[in-house]
Order: structure tokens, then sequence, then C-alpha cells
């Protein structure tokens, strides 16, 4: 068909799966300014990340009470892991991000796959964390655990501003998620038809 119309003199635009990329090579002005509030998009996180980081980090008390830093608690130390390991990621992915080459299918997937894997990972530090925070503010009278924030005060103001962070990069995380997930699944046609398998099934087919 594609031959046909060349013999009539009509020229046909090479489709992104016929030039081997999705969505062009990013060389256009359009997806040059993708590109380059993607990567702002990645750096961010990593901005916010070693903020919540430094602030749990450095966060321990002492007075009469005792004493209390943040690695006597495990989600706690969860939490300075998690944004450590984001913040390294959101580095090396603006970084990789930013190198103009043609996105590949096997480069969308890559970022796919650790988008989706670091989201929930700083997902799940923040949400321990938040837990803890409850418990220490509020305490838990069916197991007798009485609210420690009213004796370390500060240890929970910092504690508290390190969680809240975390969850503002957690909006970043799921916004580079949809990202990456639009810029792979936009690598496919739609379907272009149903089969029907051996049990009466319908499968879509997609184009080639």
């Amino acid at each position: 068909m594609m031959a046909e119309k060349r013999e009539k003199g009509g020229e046909v635009a090479p489709s992104p799966a016929e030039m081997g990329v999705a969505g062009g090579d990013g060389e256009g002005n359009g997806n040059s300014s993708m590109k380059n509030a993607e990567t702002l998009l990645r750096l961010l996180p990593m901005a916010l990340c070693l903020v919540a980081l430094v602030l749990m980090f450095k966060n321990s008390q002492s007075n009469d009470y005792g004493s209390l830093s943040y690695s006597d608690v495990a989600a706690f130390r969860y939490l300075v892991h998690a944004n450590g390991i984001c913040a390294a990621y959101s580095l090396l992915s603006a970084i990789y991000a930013a190198v103009p080459r043609p996105f590949t299918k096997p480069r969308a997937w890559a970022f796919f796959f650790f988008d989706q894997a670091l989201t929930y990972v700083i997902i799940a530090a923040g949400a321990v964390a938040t837990e803890v925070m409850y418990l220490a503010y509020n305490g838990d009278a069916a197991i007798t655990w009485s609210s420690d924030c009213g004796s370390f005060h500060g240890f929970c103001r910092k504690a508290m501003a390190s969680v809240a962070i975390t969850f503002i990069s957690v909006a970043c995380y799921a916004a580079l998620s949809l990202l990456s997930s639009y810029r792979l699944f936009s690598n496919y046609a739609e379907p272009v038809g149903f089969y029907q398998g051996s049990r009466g099934i319908h499968f879509p087919v997609f184009r080639p």
C-alpha cells in the first residue's frame, strides 16, 4: 500500500515505529521542551529527598527524660535510607534523561520500571514514618503506649518536617510514574481488532 502511494507521487510520513523511536528523536522544539521539563522534574525530588534525609539524619534530642535519636526508631532509619536511594536515582535518571538520544522502547521500559519501583519505596517510607509519628503524638492506650512528643517536642517537630517533605517527593515520583507510563505505552499502537481463543475468550490484536 505504501509503495502504491509513492508510485502515485504521494508522500507518506514514516511512523515512529519505522523510525525506531517513540515520539521522535527529541530534536524538535516541543520534544526538547518536554525533555527539559522531565529533567527538572527528576531533579526536584532529589533536592526534596536530600532535605528530608538531612533533617532526619541530624535529628536527636537529649533532656532530663533521656536521649532520643532517629537511629533509635527503625521506621526513621528506613526513611533516611529510602530518601538517600531515591535522591541518588533522581540524579542519575536526570542525567540519563538529559542526554540527547533516541527514546527507544528499552529505554522507556527502564524508566517505567525504576520510576514505579522507587515510587513504592518512598511511599512505604513515608507511610511507616507517619504511623510512628501518629503514635508519638497520640500514643496508644490499648497497649499502654504513652505519647513521647510531650517530652521530646523538638525531635518530633523535626521528624514531622522530614516526613512532610518526603510526601512532597512522593507527589513528584507519582508524576514521574505517570509520565514514564505515558511515554512507554505510547510506543504501542491501539488494538486493530480481536481474535477469539479456543475457549471463546477475545484477545486484542495489536499492530506490529
